[in-house]
């Protein structure tokens, strides 16, 4: 089969298709309203856990890419070598190498022993932080979003998960629904939050910054939308932040505010949401976050939209068309007055 000059020319083009869209969805990111730009990279380890994963993948990547280039090297030339040619004689034929069939079996033995050892050195040295200096966070996993608790210090939030840096991070993990999977891959490898069966796992930032983590399980509709964020900031921010989020609710200053704090307090809205100082008991069970300091936090809903007013109103009116599937149901018969009232109320609370 031929082809006409401008028939190649158009499969040429065509052939460039998959490299230009990989280039475009390169520069896609989720980002916060700060434009911080919150990419999971594993291999961008800012922790003594994700850097010790990130170690085991290159030596494994490099004994891999090692065999394969031996392996096909060797390949490509006993097929040039050997290869038949005209008027050559019929190549003698022998039984095998008993050497050469001994050496490729101890080799490749010995390299996957090496990557074996390798791995369970690996496995055993993040299994136990060496540092004293620790601190307690439970991650509870609800469908769809990440409650985080202190149980130490008496806090609760969602989405985001603040931590000092240079200290050990032990996170106890729960669910009370189905299988999920906790993971923050710059900070430390993905582990299973099972409903009855209470996991733990330890990380640990040695850099300020935001991370990103994610549930790694399919765990139903909304699975890709159950995002979250992990602040390391310094231990005097942390203890600053600790501080903050253990004050009760802020007094709304504004008219607005003020009268979306009454509408709130007698709403729907305090059967499955907490703030401390206003609704009553300790919330816990409740089937929606924590919404004592909801205006600092940077997401709303898991990381379906940025914390904007804007996108704020748009999930109180019709949660569902949000993220479809979620807890949070639809008011349509909030008036946009009663909206913007619960929206300037909730921005408030920081």
């Amino acid at each position: 089969m031929s082809f006409k000059p401008k028939t190649l020319k158009w499969w040429r083009l065509a052939s460039l298709l998959p490299l230009l869209i990989a280039l475009a969805l390169a520069g896609c990111g989720q980002t916060d309203v700060n434009l911080v730009t919150h990419t999971p990279n594993i291999l961008d380890p800012k922790g003594p856990v994700a850097l010790k994963e990130s170690n085991l993948f290159w030596f494994i990547l490099v004994v891999s890419t090692t065999v394969f280039v031996v392996v096909v090297s060797a390949l490509i030339y006993s097929i040039i070598r050997f290869r038949a040619r005209p008027g050559a004689a019929e190549p003698m034929q022998f039984h095998g190498n008993t050497k050469l069939e001994i050496g490729w079996t101890i080799v490749p033995s010995l390299v996957l022993l090496g990557v074996l050892v390798m791995t369970i050195t690996t496995m055993n040295s993040i299994q136990q932080p060496a540092s004293p200096n620790t601190i307690t966070v439970n991650a509870v996993g609800h469908q769809w979003w990440w409650e985080f608790q202190y149980p130490d210090q008496h806090v609760v939030t969602a989405d985001e998960m603040w931590i000092p840096t240079g200290t050990v991070v032990h996170v106890n993990l729960i669910s009370d629904n189905v299988i999920h999977s906790f993971w923050v891959p710059q900070l430390s490898g993905k582990t299973d939050v099972i409903p009855g069966h209470d996991n733990t796992i330890w990380l640990q930032a040695d850099t300020v910054g935001w991370y990103r983590g994610e549930c790694a399980e399919f765990c139903g509709t909304q699975h890709a939308h159950m995002d979250f964020l992990v602040h390391a900031v310094s231990s005097s921010d942390y203890q600053t932040w600790i501080q903050q989020q253990q004050a009760p609710a802020a007094q709304p200053t504004s008219a607005l505010a003020q009268a979306g704090a009454q509408y709130f307090a007698s709403s729907p809205c305090i059967g499955c949401h907490m703030v401390n100082g206003v609704t009553k008991g300790s919330g816990a069970g409740l089937i929606g976050p924590n919404l004592t300091h909801f205006g600092s936090r940077q997401w709303i809903a898991g990381g379906v939209v940025d914390n904007t007013p804007q996108n704020l109103a748009a999930w109180i009116h019709d949660a569902q068309a949000v993220k479809p599937g979620s807890d949070m149901p639809a008011f349509p018969n909030l008036t946009s007055s009663q909206v913007d009232e619960l929206v300037a109320y909730l921005e408030s609370l920081k």
